[in-house]
């Protein structure tokens, strides 16, 4: 127990970018979910149990009628499949952790994934016991937030349009953050360019799950190089 106190105290100041981001963008999403008529302690236990970030911003717009179960699945899956290039970096450090390695899977979110490797892990702490607390800090900060908002939500009289937009923009500055740090950027280039054409070809309204799409072929047909070159990233 003493070694995970010390994780976690080590942890802390490496996730406070992470912590800043979330409660915010949390809050955000809390008000949202208010607006539908749910408690706050909904939007808790959402964060808690689902934690998938732009997924739930995603799934506030199914608490609709006339949403299908296979709409929610396949936009869901679209949404999150990045996750999958994430994770095949990560199986050997996650291997390596036990038990602890659901639930790293499950907490792996594009900000964990960041600190995951790009974070020195300090020489007085266990590496798997920091990797740990440093998911667990993340996720509390979403689940604080998400609260905190769905509690403001209800008191509040809150005009949400344009609210969703926080969740835009943390993907801006992680995009750039990334940009300014990768050696490779490939990726990058590949999404963008998927985007621009997807755009030009569908529009403004029906681009986005096109664009997944094309991404993902895109980075299926080269994944031999470019797993290499990852996986030589988070070493």
């Amino acid at each position: 127990m003493k070694g995970y106190r010390r994780a976690f105290q080590k942890a802390f100041p490496y996730t406070i970018p992470v912590l800043t981001g979330y409660l915010f963008i949390g809050i955000a999403f809390g008000v949202m979910f208010a607006e539908k008529g749910y408690s706050f302690l909904w939007a808790g236990l959402m964060s808690l149990l689902v934690y998938a970030g732009s997924g739930q911003y995603l799934a506030v717009h199914f608490f609709v009628p006339g949403v299908s179960f296979l709409q929610v699945v396949f936009l869901t899956l679209m949404v999150n499949i990045r996750h999958i290039f994430y994770g095949i970096s990560l199986l050997e450090t996650f291997h390596r952790m036990g038990k602890k390695r659901w639930y790293m899977i499950f907490g792996l979110t594009d900000e964990t994934y960041s600190l995951l490797c790009t974070t020195k892990i300090p020489e007085d702490v266990e590496a798997d016991q920091f990797l740990f607390a440093v998911s667990v800090l993340n996720q509390s900060y979403w689940v604080i937030g998400s609260m905190i908002g769905g509690i403001a939500g209800g008191l509040l009289p809150f005009d949400s349009e344009g609210i969703d937009f926080a969740m835009t923009a943390l993907f801006v500055v992680i995009f750039v953050e990334q940009w300014m740090e990768a050696k490779n950027r490939i990726p990058e280039l590949i999404g963008v360019a998927s985007a621009l054409v997807c755009l030009i070809i569908f529009g403004a309204d029906g681009f986005v799950l096109p664009t997944m799409l094309l991404i993902i072929l895109v980075l299926f047909a080269g994944r031999k190089q470019l797993e290499g070159r990852v996986e030589k990233s988070c070493r």
